[in-house]
């Protein structure tokens, strides 16, 4: 990702904060830095959601079922290699959400229908097929570069279960997911085999029937314990019990959880059948607790940052964990009882998810006068299996809902940058509705009003959609904070210049290579900047209007001044530029 801007902070307060948030900045560390998004070839667009509206997906509402049974105990660890460590306490740690132990957690207003132990079955048996789509997906054995259905497990009626006898077994479960898969591989294969590069071969491999017999093979080993059978029939997986044992009401099946390996060895684990009396419940701690240094934090980190994304050790070093995660430049700011401040304050916090004693994620979260803004999370690889990146997110959101009460001013949920390109990113967008960051005018977009051009090209002006969809000129956006209309769009920034946040606070800019012309001719056409007069000018400890200094500069100097002053208000906007002073050393 090309950057523009740079800049370092040593301090600021949280109000400048959300305002550039809303101008396309990102903070990282004490660095604030902004996507120069008309010249990179993978734009990254500012996107939040309002949690008040937040509609959880069905795929979102398992994620908070898997947990739930992990705390009930109904469901094994996957990939940890023993139990969980005893309860150890966290040096330092104010909580500011609930420390109470917890084994039930509702991070969502609506529930999972069907409680009864047949609803856990298929659940099971759904995860199951799952995880062997991804398994087969990692593998090569099914395509890696399109997003795959998820598998839906249903039970055979008893008056058709006579119908599918074979030998002393019946049908009791089927899937049709490889008729989904099929089509989904068709329809992104489409345009390729329309131009004449089609493969019949390729189109007889992913068949429904040969997705069926793939995901049967990967599947027979993790259920020859379960009393059931797995076999694959004109394109559905089938699951078979015999006749006397097809009753398995009051049992749960825990699945095992498939290891991605680059050589296709899948760790299989036998579908287990655990009786209700075998269950032992887990306590789920969410700890919220100011950014600082904590050892047990960075050894989670190291151990994600190496098994995760493949960092090398020696790279992985606390420095490096510091300037990234635990170093910021937001002067925090304490609770207070008028409803403006949420119980825990403004500021960056490390929000703990810790499951009997045992530190599983940290998120790396600011929360702010109207959001909270996630920056990062690391999890414990061992525990993949339970989608911490999803379910932090769902808490999270939940968090913004809850604290709403305390103070009113919070409503959003920003999840950083998303790039429309990068598959990996297409996740935010699912938690819906979300809004996307106008690149120009800096107005709030639905997500679902830029998809669609957003798939024709990278760099789309999305108030522009919005102007012609409603069919009238740009009107302020109904989604932007306190109505404010910005009318400028980004530049290059100078890299050597100094500002001040409105107290003493430096702000100083990293070198970011730029130059002063680097600003598209078109977008120059398109950006009025208002008078600059009025900006304050930090002269060692004095400060003085720009224009009561315009006659001390000659006439060249003047002019550098005035084309600076102009960028540095185009990029921070008109409120965060009659707040800041600009430092000339």
């Amino acid at each position: 990702m090309n950057i523009s801007n740079i800049w370092l902070l040593p301090l600021v307060n949280t109000v400048s904060i959300v305002d550039l948030l809303d101008r396309g900045w990102r903070r990282s560390g004490s660095f604030l830095y902004k996507p120069e998004m008309e010249s990179t070839c993978c734009p990254s667009y500012t996107i939040r959601l309002n949690a008040m509206n937040f509609r959880p997906s069905k795929e979102q509402l398992r994620v908070s079922r898997r947990m739930q049974r992990f705390l009930d105990g109904k469901m094994d660890e996957k990939k940890s290699s023993g139990p969980l460590h005893e309860p150890t306490t966290i040096q330092g740690s104010s909580s500011f959400m609930s420390n109470e132990p917890k084994s039930a957690i509702e991070p969502l207003d609506c529930k999972y229908e069907g409680e009864n132990e047949e609803d856990k079955i298929l659940f099971d048996l759904s995860e199951g097929i799952d995880q062997a789509i991804s398994a087969c997906s990692n593998c090569g054995t099914l395509p890696q570069d399109i997003h795959l259905p998820k598998a839906s497990v249903k039970k055979v009626p008893l008056i058709k279960r006579k119908l599918y006898v074979e030998g002393c077994e019946e049908l009791v479960y089927t899937s049709n997911v490889s008729f989904q898969i099929a089509a989904a591989i068709q329809r992104a294969r489409s345009t390729v085999e329309r131009a004449g590069e089609g493969n019949s071969a390729a189109s007889d491999e992913f068949s429904p029937n040969q997705i069926a017999e793939k995901l049967s093979s990967s599947l027979v080993g993790v259920l020859k314990d379960s009393g059931l059978s797995i076999r694959a029939c004109n394109g559905h997986i089938n699951m078979y019990a015999a006749k006397k044992s097809t009753n398995l009401n009051g049992v749960n099946l825990n699945l095992p959880h498939y290891e991605d390996t680059s050589n296709c060895e899948q760790k299989r684990a036998p579908l287990k059948v655990v009786t209700a009396e075998s269950h032992q419940k887990r306590r789920l701690e969410i700890r919220l607790k100011r950014t600082s240094f904590d050892a047990e934090e960075y050894a989670l980190y190291r151990k994600y940052q190496i098994k995760v994304h493949n960092d090398t050790p020696e790279h992985v070093t606390a420095n490096s964990y510091k300037s990234f995660l635990v170093e910021t430049p937001l002067v925090p700011v304490q609770p207070t009882v008028d409803g403006t401040v949420p119980p825990c304050g403004f500021g960056s916090f490390h929000q703990q998810y810790v499951i009997d004693g045992h530190l599983v994620a940290v998120g790396v979260i600011d929360i702010l006068p109207k959001c909270l803004s996630s920056k990062y999370l690391f999890w414990d690889p061992d525990f993949a299996f339970l989608s911490l990146g999803k379910y932090s997110a769902l808490q999270e959101i939940n968090w913004v809902k809850e604290n709403q009460a305390h103070c009113s001013s919070l409503q959003y949920y920003y999840l950083g940058y998303y790039i429309h390109s990068c598959s990996k990113m297409r996740y935010k967008a699912r938690y819906y509705p979300s809004e996307l960051l106008c690149p120009l005018r800096y107005q709030w977009v639905p997500f679902k009003i830029a998809k669609p051009h957003l798939d024709k090209k990278p760099y789309v002006v999305l108030s522009d959609i919005r102007t012609i969809e409603n069919g009238d000129a740009a009107q302020p956006s109904d989604f932007d904070y306190d109505g404010e209309l910005q009318h400028d769009a980004f530049v290059q920034e100078d890299s050597n210049d100094v500002f001040v946040d409105g107290g003493d606070h430096k702000m100083e800019e990293a070198d970011s290579g730029s130059s002063d012309d680097e600003l598209a001719p078109e977008t120059n056409e398109l950006i009025e900047v208002g008078d600059v007069s009025d900006i304050l000018i930090g002269l060692k400890d004095s400060r003085v209007r720009f224009k009561e200094l315009r006659g001390a500069f000659g006439v060249d100097e003047r002019q550098y001044m005035e084309c600076q002053l102009k960028r540095f208000k185009r990029v921070v906007g008109d409120e965060v530029a009659e707040r800041m002073v600009y430092s000339m050393g």
